[in-house]
């Protein structure tokens, strides 16, 4: 059986082997700590019986106006716990949380033009390629920004297509 949770402290000690895969960004220690204070509710494990981390989704909301977004910073599954449906229940809490709770028009995720997996999931979920961004990982590969509209966006005016690609300076950030 599974249980998801809020990702605690103790977590960071033994969420390692999850991020073993070499399309997983990580990060340092500071900066899972600071989404785990700042944003406590899209930071979510699932674990087994026995307390394994089995993966884990860690984002926030951010943005003004019809930009008020929830992100996807990272959603990770290791693999021997793939094909589960456990990025779909982490995708899915983060969407309703941003949808619900903090009233978003959409939610967003930057994932490697590489990764054909991850990109046909999320498309499954419901995303769409909303622009490419030029050299976006370790200025070497292109990243795709892929949104879903939530029900604040009635419109979804947020998931229109730009139609040229963008370089990472032109990004706004908050």
């Amino acid at each position: 059986m599974t249980t998801i949770r809020r990702f605690c402290c103790d977590d960071l000690l033994r969420f390692a082997p999850v991020n073993l895969d070499h399309l997983t960004e990580t990060f340092n220690m500071s900066f899972y700590m600071t989404y785990m204070a700042r944003w406590p509710d899209y930071f979510h494990t699932a674990v087994n019986p026995g307390e394994r981390v089995m993966g884990y989704i860690m984002g926030k909301v951010e943005g003004q106006g019809e930009s008020w977004h929830g992100h996807v910073t990272a959603v990770s599954v290791a693999p021997e716990f793939r094909r589960q449906k456990l990025a779909k229940t982490l995708m899915n809490l983060l969407e309703e949380i941003s949808d619900k709770m903090d009233k978003a028009y959409f939610v967003d995720l930057f994932v490697r033009a590489s990764n054909m997996p991850a990109i046909r999931m999320y498309e499954k979920l419901g995303y769409v390629v909303y622009r490419r961004v030029l050299r976006y990982y370790s200025g070497e590969e292109d990243g795709l920004d892929m949104r879903k509209a939530l029900s604040q966006d009635v419109d979804k005016k947020s998931i229109i297509p730009l139609k040229r690609p963008i370089t990472p300076d032109e990004l706004e950030y908050d």
